[in-house]
């Protein structure tokens, strides 16, 4: 990896907006979910009756035009108003790709105000950053105390602001982020992702799961059968839902924290990281249901429950933002991270190298079946990795 090329980063800090300015926020988070739906009617009303498409581009010069018709949209700035488009022009491009991809589509929708929370600045204009002190100005809101808890690296480019339940977040996006490579440690690892255990290393050392999600399950059911019992647009069932966004919150807070912990660990300790290549949407997704030919319209027990207790599992276990967390730190610490094909690394020997469904006949316990090997099966699975990231990163140096 090149250690001295510049990245893009995304830093994210918490805002402590007064009543004043949280109730601006809100009104133009209002403002600006109905310039996103008047821009999504736009562009299918003109496929629909004239087969044209209407870029971002031609969007953006009809923005122009609202300072006199509704200047209430654009009392923030027009950056902030181009920030909503670019949403929508990102949600047809994400459409598109899943549609070329052979994916579900998913068409992009209108958004209600419960799947609307956040603000978008396109480019430098509307909005200014003021570290020294401690304070985030907006054009027509004012300016927000803001905790830079951590100093900017690099240029600001964009920012997003975020309403997550009752509180408030400021993501600054960076380009020209200069790389921080760390000493080398001449050390490699392979590991391997479980649900009991979070992390099995070639070391031979365990990251017991911690199952955020499981702890707080009963806290959550009990919060959203009290919000079932709640009347819809009373003061109680709004103060319902601010609780159980906190108690979803916190799980997520947790997980990240969990993820960013033994993502630096590893990032610090080794030079070369090897994991599996994991298609985790392929991993959680539900089993297909199989018909019983002998009653139409029945079908027959496929495993459906046994595997969304999996899935749930998996979700809790946070792979995916583990993974892509170790890219980045790695990326800009100067790590090789290699992604190696899963397959057989369960059950082959990483002894003798013996492939065999039996030699994993328990869960926990490896037992090769040839040479009599035996060792924790996740462990046995993070030696096999390393062994083929390093055949990898082998034949990509020799080629």
């Amino acid at each position: 990896m090149a250690s001295g090329a510049s990245r893009s980063r995304t830093f994210r800090y918490r805002l402590h907006p007064t009543k004043l300015q949280t109730r601006s926020l809100l009104h133009q988070l209002d403002l600006q979910r109905e310039l996103y739906n008047a821009a999504l009617e736009e562009r299918i009303g003109a496929w629909s009756w004239e087969h044209r498409s209407v870029t971002y581009y031609d969007q953006c010069l009809t923005v122009t035009g609202l300072k006199e018709l509704r200047p209430d949209v654009v009392a923030s700035g027009i950056h902030l108003c181009r920030g909503t488009l670019k949403r929508l022009d990102r949600a047809y491009s994400a459409f598109f790709g899943r549609v070329k991809r052979g994916e579900t589509p998913g068409f992009p929708r209108f958004k209600p105000a419960s799947r609307f929370h956040s603000l978008q600045w396109e480019d430098r204009g509307g909005w200014k950053l003021k570290i020294k002190d401690r304070r985030l100005y907006l054009l027509g809101i004012g300016e927000i105390r803001a905790n830079y808890h951590r100093p900017l690296a690099g240029e600001p480019k964009t920012i997003t602001v975020k309403r997550e339940g009752t509180k408030w977040w400021l993501s600054v996006h960076c380009v020209k982020v200069p790389a921080a490579p760390l000493p080398r440690t001449c050390c490699d690892i392979g590991i391997d992702l479980g649900v009991v255990n979070q992390i099995a290393t070639s070391d031979g050392e365990l990251k017991k799961g911690l199952h955020f999600g499981v702890k707080a399950q009963k806290n959550l059911t009990r919060a959203q059968r009290e919000l079932a019992r709640k009347q819809s647009g009373s003061n109680r069932r709004r103060r319902k839902v601010d609780e159980i966004a906190r108690i979803h919150n916190k799980i997520k807070c947790q997980r990240s924290n969990r993820a960013h912990e033994l993502s630096r660990e590893l990032v610090n300790d080794y030079d070369f990281i090897a994991h599996e290549d994991l298609e985790i949407t392929n991993l959680v997704r539900a089993p297909k249901g199989k018909p019983d030919p002998e009653q139409p319209g029945m079908y027959l027990p496929n495993g459906a429950r046994r595997k969304a207790g999996l899935n749930r599992s998996i979700h809790d276990a946070g792979w995916g933002q583990f993974l892509s967390l170790l890219t980045y730190k790695a990326e800009s610490a100067g790590r090789t991270v290699v992604m190696v094909n899963p397959q057989y690394t369960s059950q082959m020997c990483a002894e003798c190298h013996n492939v065999h469904p039996g030699n994993r006949a328990r869960q926990k316990e490896f037992r090769c079946l040839s040479c009599g090997h035996t060792d924790v099966a996740d462990i046995n699975a993070a030696r096999n990795i390393l062994r083929a990231g390093r055949a990898l990163q082998a034949s990509a140096c020799d080629g």
